[in-house]
């Protein structure tokens, strides 16, 4: 037996657009809606402060992917030069449980995690919509502006703001040549970047003491908030005032208000989750005056449909590394 090794290059190599992985996260959802999928809520170890080491399983019946990620989050590493999300992807077989493939989930990690804000805003974005705003302008702010892009027509304006102002023109002088039609307008707080906003996506590091400034009214009417970093960056009475509260799994997000960290100040109700949506199960947006918010999370079945279409482009390919089990 022997399975397949995929450095970060490979994967990267493998060449899968974001339209590619909306269409798997699509197909993923929609089976998570209807109860053809396995995933458990992800257990994880703290070995400092702000840091998390999780393990992500999960199995997706149909599209036969099956898995865990073992993925960290330290916002240290930024200091040390080194990237924030490191971890490893093993893809197994379903029949056998062999393992097939270990790969690099970085990539996974950000492009779906972007793809979830595409796929949010499909649902529950409003009409027409034609200003996003980035509260953090790091590696997901990135990948969610291009699965944003595919998703709002249209989409003319993108408003950025970072506490490090750096990282701001970054993000503005990347994504303006990627996106040379999209007007950048750099913001100098995140009140200012999120009022106008149609669809606001914060991506700031996860940390359990916040200090956010995302207040109550701040959220237009109308718009739709999309939380890719917990509850850091929103206020409770923020989060409260939304007409509707979904999330990428309502399950998960219970289990981990259990532990007393994070997700306090949420709404009691949660309208639905992505599944739900994608599955047809509930409507998405029903008018344009509904202030919705989606806390997206990250969850293992985002990664295993994408890490099944890397793994069968490999073999079609011969990319990567074959190594005896």
């Amino acid at each position: 037996m022997e399975l397949v090794y995929l450095s970060r290059a490979d994967v990267e190599g493998l060449g899968m657009s974001m339209r590619e992985v909306l269409a798997a996260l699509t197909l993923g959802f929609a089976a998570k809606g209807r109860g053809e999928t396995e995933m458990p809520p992800k257990p994880g170890i703290h070995t400092r402060p702000d840091c998390f080491i999780h393990a992500m399983p999960a199995y997706v019946r149909g599209l036969e992917a099956a898995g865990l990620k073992w993925v960290s989050g330290y916002p240290p590493n930024v200091a040390k030069g080194l990237p924030y999300i490191t971890g490893l992807l093993i893809l197994n077989d379903c029949e056998t449980g062999v393992p097939l493939a270990v790969m690099d989930c970085a990539w996974i990690t950000a492009m779906r995690t972007g793809a979830s804000v595409g796929i949010s805003a499909r649902y529950l974005a409003p009409s027409g919509s034609s200003v996003a705003a980035f509260v953090g302008c790091g590696v997901q702010a990135r990948t969610s502006l291009m699965a944003l892009v595919e998703e709002l027509p249209a989409l003319a304006e993108v408003r950025c703001y970072d506490l490090f102002p750096e990282a701001a023109r970054r993000f503005i002088g990347e994504m303006g040549a990627l996106f040379p039609l999209l007007r950048f307008v750099a913001c100098a707080s995140a009140p200012e970047a999120v009022r106008p906003a149609d669809v606001a996506v914060t991506a700031i590091p996860i940390v359990a003491d916040p200090r956010p400034d995302l207040d109550a009214g701040m959220l237009k009417r109308g718009g739709l908030a999309v939380s890719l970093d917990y509850d850091s960056a929103w206020t409770s009475a923020a989060m409260r005032e939304c007409d509707r509260f979904c999330s990428d799994d309502v399950g998960q997000l219970l289990a981990t208000k259990e532990h007393g960290v994070y997700f306090g100040g949420i709404p009691d109700r949660i309208s639905a989750d992505l599944g739900e949506l994608a599955a047809g199960l509930k409507p998405g947006r029903e008018s344009g005056s509904e202030r919705i918010f989606s806390m997206n999370m990250g969850i293992a079945v985002d990664d295993m449909v994408t890490a099944r279409v890397l793994y069968e482009r490999a073999l079609e390919r011969r990319a990567g590394v074959r190594l005896p089990l």
